[in-house]
């Protein structure tokens, strides 16, 4: 057998899993902070309440909003909104934009080395 080289996977991965959960946490604020653009807005409680949180131990984001009537704003479409706002806000910003975001992140993190 060759000479083993001095790379260590077990390190590599626990710095990969640390940059990821990085990205992650990246990630799951810039999406809130988007999402923030179209939540219904009567006096800003909603959107207030809004937060991200990460595991990264596990990789594990959630992007929520806080509020007694958070998921009724969110779930029925029949509710009328301010123009530029509306219901399914959190799901449609990240079916609109979570690619795009998540990249940006990603080259984000990846630059700052």
């Amino acid at each position: 057998m060759g000479r083993a080289t001095g790379l260590r996977f077990t390190t590599a991965g626990t710095k990969l899993r640390a940059h990821a959960g990085l990205v992650l946490d990246d990630t799951a604020e810039a999406l809130l902070t988007e999402a923030n653009t179209t939540v219904p807005i009567e006096e800003a409680v909603l959107e207030g309440s809004g937060f991200a949180a990460t595991d990264r131990k596990r990789l594990v984001a959630v992007v929520a909003y806080d509020t007694p009537y958070a998921v009724r704003q969110h779930e029925d479409t029949r509710l009328r909104h301010d123009p530029g706002r509306r219901a399914k806000w959190l799901e449609q910003t990240f079916k609109e934009h979570g690619r795009r975001i998540f990249e940006r992140c990603a080259r984000r993190r990846g630059q700052a080395r």
